[in-house]
C-alpha cells in the first residue's frame, strides 16, 4: 500500500513548552470561529448558487476543516509536520465529516418540515452540527493527535 504524501507545510523554527489547556482552548475557539466563517460563508454561497444542502455542506466542511487544521497545527498546538499526525487528522476529519454533514442534513430536513425559514434552518443546523464536531475535534486533537510524533 502506498504511503500518504506528507502535507505541504513549513516546519516550526522553535519548540516551546506545552501550552496550558486554557490557552489552547482559547486559540482553538478563535481558529474555530475563523474556520466557521469559511465553512458557513461557502455553504451559503454554494446553496445560493443552486447546489443542494448536502453537497454544499460537504464542500464547505472540507474548506473549513482544512483551514482549521493548518492554523491549529502551527498556532494552537505548535506541532511539527508529521505523516503520522496528518494520517490521524485525515481519519478524525472523516469521522467528523460524517458526523457534521449527517447531523446538518438530518436537522435541515426536520427544521424545514417544522416550518422554519431557509436561512434560520441553515444557521440553526450549522451551529448545532458545528458545535458537536468542534467538541469532538478538540478532545481528540489535544488528547491524541498532537501528541503523536
Amino acid at each position: 500500500m502506498a504511503e500518504l504524501p506528507a502535507p505541504v507545510e513549513l516546519p516550526l523554527t522553535e519548540r516551546s513548552s506545552p501550552m496550558a489547556l486554557h490557552t489552547q482552548l482559547v486559540r482553538f475557539v478563535l481558529v474555530g470561529a475563523l474556520s466557521a466563517v469559511v465553512d458557513f460563508g461557502l455553504l451559503v454561497a454554494l446553496m445560493a448558487a443552486g447546489l443542494g444542502h448536502t453537497p454544499a455542506k460537504a464542500l464547505s466542511f472540507v474548506a473549513g476543516t482544512t483551514t482549521a487544521y493548518l492554523v491549529n497545527r502551527r498556532w494552537t498546538f505548535r506541532a511539527e509536520p508529521s505523516r503520522r499526525r496528518f494520517t490521524a487528522v485525515v481519519v478524525l476529519y472523516a469521522v467528523t465529516f460524517a458526523l457534521q454533514v449527517g447531523l446538518f442534513s438530518l436537522l435541515f430536513g426536520r427544521l424545514v418540515d417544522a416550518g422554519l425559514g431557509r436561512l434560520a434552518v441553515q444557521v440553526v443546523a450549522f451551529v448545532i452540527a458545528q458545535g458537536v464536531a468542534t467538541t469532538v475535534n478538540f478532545v481528540v486533537q489535544r488528547a491524541v493527535i498532537f501528541r503523536l510524533r
